[in-house]
């Protein structure tokens, strides 16, 4: 309940400060006299679509501390916090990435990275991960989380998330705009958006958005095979991301905030909508490759 209020107070927060600013340099104005105006449109689009998408990679980082109640490794209390430390810091060297934050947060099996910059990134596992898996296949996730981050994975998703948010946005309300002047092609006294523009643009957000939603859930789901790929390029072998792949199909996967749930080890399972592939289709790809650099 509270990864769901944290989530919406905050797409709440990030929709008003960029009405906001929309206003404020003139672009939400883009309906004018003469009729609409698709330069400025497609500028309000772009501010409403790209800084949505933006400010949420900005807050990726303090939002999942704060959802999952993970605490970042400082100084390590015990052996299995300073393998953790230690495991990170050689997969990153051979990433050439700068070392990342490393947290541990309670719940079950999972674990993922996050962060807006490749040098300055978060990577979190939960406790029922560590305890349920051996540390080779605890390895293994840990180089699957460090591939996410040297593959730049949480710009480039965050990038299509803006182009398909502003293309939703923009298309929508110009087929609003056309059907709206269909309605009230006999209507001589009309001045501004009718009726038909607002219902219009509203369901064909809606629906653009569940199409967007499947563009950018595919594109997910091959960066989670770039990672396993870099998990076992980083490792020198695949089988301990194998085997760990594995041992999440015998265990109960922990659900993640809906910020960082596509950056996780694992997913839900659903077909055209799922950030992960299959289990089982992600050890056969695995499996199927061609062995690692030593």
């Amino acid at each position: 309940m509270k990864r769901i209020l944290i989530f919406i107070l905050t797409n709440l927060a990030v929709v008003l400060v960029l009405g906001v600013v929309a206003n404020l340099l003139g672009v939400n104005r883009f309906l004018t006299a003469n009729g609409l105006d698709l330069g400025m449109l497609l500028i309000f689009a772009a501010i409403m679509g790209f800084g949505g998408a933006f400010i949420s990679l900005l807050l990726s980082k303090p939002m999942a501390k704060w959802s999952t109640g993970a605490q970042v490794i400082t100084q390590p209390s015990n052996a299995d916090e300073a393998w953790i430390l230690d495991t990170v810091r050689r997969l990153s060297e051979r990433a050439g990435i700068a070392m990342p934050e490393v947290a541990i947060y309670e719940g079950e099996p999972n674990a993922f990275a996050t962060g807006a910059f490749r040098d300055s990134a978060l990577v979190a596992v939960s406790t029922g991960l560590l305890t349920g898996m051996t540390r080779d296949e605890v390895e293994g996730v840990l180089g699957h989380e460090v591939a996410h981050i040297a593959n730049g994975d949480m710009v480039t998703l965050t990038l299509i998330q803006g182009v398909v948010n502003t293309f939703v946005i923009f298309l929508s309300r110009v087929i609003g705009y056309l059907v709206d002047n269909a309605l009230r092609r006999n209507d001589e006294e009309r001045s501004g958006p009718g009726i038909g523009y607002y219902v219009t643009s509203i369901v064909l957000e809606l629906v653009f958005g569940v199409l967007a939603s499947m563009i950018v859930a595919w594109f997910s789901r091959q960066r989670e095979f770039r990672a396993d790929a870099g998990s076992a390029d980083l490792m020198g072998r695949k089988q301990p991301m194998i085997q760990a792949l594995a041992r999440l199909q015998q265990m109960q996967a922990g659900a993640l905030p809906a910020s960082v749930s596509a950056f996780g080890i694992t997913g839900e399972l659903g077909k055209l909508f799922a950030s992960h592939p299959p289990l089982e289709e992600r050890i056969a790809v695995l499996q199927a490759a061609q062995n690692p650099r030593a």
